[in-house]
């Protein structure tokens, strides 16, 4: 038990750590509030356990097919350039009038939840864990306690951490930081799109 419980906790925080779209996402989103950047982070969660359930049902076939990747870096990749924008916009805001705008949680839920729904590298991570946790070396279901754990112990602390410490951040450096984090949207965005005309042409 315990060594898959640490295996899942280990797996979990490969996933969480990287920074990525939805690291991003949540420290952004943290300079306005905390509470907000875990709703990103926990929507996140969701759809990493959406897919893991389908992978579990059996339906990993269908993800597998081609035809949903493509439609899913397409949708994933307008979605991003989508954030970029709203980033960039929102790039000489000061802390102060971040803070004072109201930002409902289930919104940035919804923002976590489809970026990550939306993003096919998602599923292969998810399919690798499905073959772990049929392996006979492994007790499944303490496996993916260990992820579940991991993921939400991320998930709490970094915005915690940003939130706390946004007061030591000039305009300056927030400004950069906002088009930093639209820089990264854009990269992984246009990563998506270029990997689908790739096979297209």
């Amino acid at each position: 038990m315990f060594g898959s419980l640490l295996q899942g906790i280990l797996l979990g925080l490969g996933a969480a750590v990287p920074l990525g779209p939805i690291n991003v996402l949540i420290m952004n989103t943290a300079l306005s509030s905390a509470r907000s950047a875990f709703g990103v982070g926990f929507g996140a969660m969701l759809a990493d356990l959406t897919y893991l359930g389908v992978v579990l049902l059996g339906f990993h076939l269908f993800l597998e097919s081609p035809l949903i990747q493509e439609i899913l870096s397409l949708l994933g990749g307008a979605f991003l350039l989508y954030l970029s924008l709203l980033l960039y916009r929102g790039r000489n805001q000061s802390i102060q009038e971040r803070s004072q705008k109201h930002h409902p949680f289930f919104k940035s839920l919804a923002k976590g939840y489809l970026l990550t729904l939306s993003n096919p590298y998602t599923i292969a991570f998810w399919l690798s864990v499905a073959s772990l946790t049929a392996s006979p070396k492994y007790q499944g279901q303490w496996l993916i306690v260990g992820l579940v754990i991991a993921i939400l112990c991320w998930i709490t602390f970094l915005p915690f951490l940003i939130y706390k410490t946004k007061h030591l951040i000039s305009p300056r450096i927030s400004a950069f930081f906002s088009l930093f984090s639209a820089g990264v949207m854009v990269w992984f965005g246009l990563t998506l799109w270029v990997g689908v005309l790739s096979r297209w042409l």
